[in-house]
């Protein structure tokens, strides 16, 4: 499989100032030495709880702010060193669907409006007809009819809401799209009807995917390979079915035995974690997760651990992986 995205050493520091002056007294490791592959047309998935770094990655990964350390290549092409204009020109190929579709849409704008936007920024020139007829074929391929061009966001229920969020990311053909929590401001209902829609469109236009969520039922179920975070750095990354098999890193077991079963004869105990998060301020020198980790030895504390291949596409980051 060819790689389309290619993260490598991807860090993100924010500076923390402090006093009158504003002197700087340290810095947040939002994202800390990433490296991942994305192959054309493969459903990746990244989960791990609030504040490990998810969406800073995205933002980073689609240069919409500029990583600290480390590079991120589309296709082959470097995209932290592009110049403006030729990255507007590759952002024709790389789009986001943000986790709120509300504030996505602005309230001042018909979705005809919305829609249309994506190709004047990007200067598709279109007879008024043909702008007609896309915005039409748009909000049909995602369950919408033509006449909602005319309406706008707050006379749409969330679900029609995100579909016109979808329609916008898909107006230019891209063959990348970040989905950051795309169903967490939907009902349980709706967010199925969105993954059945967002799995439809992927392989009908062969769309490659990174989708981003803290619900690893949802991830497991949607895409071929995940990756889970957690304070800013990649502890294990896996091939999908995850609850079919042996979690490898710690926290990706404690994940695992935090879902809610429906079944109450299916449920476990209460998963078994101590400790506090550790501030991404103040990170310890060895294993990020190392305070709160029933499996901690000294060379934990000691060492940050590498992220290496333990299984034919299975790696952790773990000195004592379980097994």
């Amino acid at each position: 499989m060819k790689n389309l995205v290619t993260v490598s050493h991807l860090s993100k520091y924010f500076p923390v100032s402090s006093g009158f002056l504003h002197r700087k007294v340290g810095e947040i490791k939002a994202v800390n030495d990433i490296s991942f592959k994305i192959g054309q047309g493969e459903f990746l998935g990244i989960v791990g709880e609030s504040g490990c770094g998810k969406s800073t990655l995205a933002r980073l990964i689609l240069n919409l702010i500029k990583p600290t350390k480390g590079e991120v290549f589309f296709d082959g092409q470097n995209i932290s060193s592009l110049g403006k204009a030729k990255l507007r020109h590759l952002r024709r190929k790389m789009q986001m669907v943000f986790q709120d579709p509300h504030s996505s849409l602005d309230p001042r704008n018909s979705i005809y409006r919305s829609l249309a936007e994506m190709f004047e920024i990007q200067k598709v020139k279109m007879t008024t007809a043909q702008m007609n007829e896309r915005i039409s074929q748009l909000l049909v391929m995602v369950g919408l009819k033509p006449e909602h061009c005319r309406v706008y966001p707050h006379q749409l229920s969330g679900g029609q809401k995100q579909r016109a969020v979808i329609a916008r990311a898909l107006a230019l053909v891209p063959e990348f799209i970040i989905l950051d929590e795309p169903t967490a401001a939907l009902d349980v209902s709706v967010q199925a009807q969105i993954i059945l829609l967002l799995q439809q469109l992927g392989e009908q236009f062969n769309i490659t995917y990174l989708f981003i969520s803290h619900d690893l039922v949802l991830v497991d179920y949607f895409c071929q390979r995940i990756i889970v975070m957690y304070l800013g750095k990649i502890v294990e990354i896996s091939p999908a079915n995850l609850f079919q098999q042996l979690p490898r890193h710690p926290y990706t077991k404690i994940l695992m035995d935090s879902v809610f079963e429906a079944d109450p004869t299916l449920r476990k105990g209460k998963p078994e974690i101590e400790g506090e998060v550790p501030s991404p301020f103040n990170l310890p020198e060895g294993c990020v997760f190392e305070n709160r980790c029933k499996y901690t030895k000294p060379r934990c504390m000691e060492k940050a651990p590498e992220l290496l291949e333990v299984e034919p596409g299975e790696f952790v980051a773990c000195h004592f992986p379980l097994k």
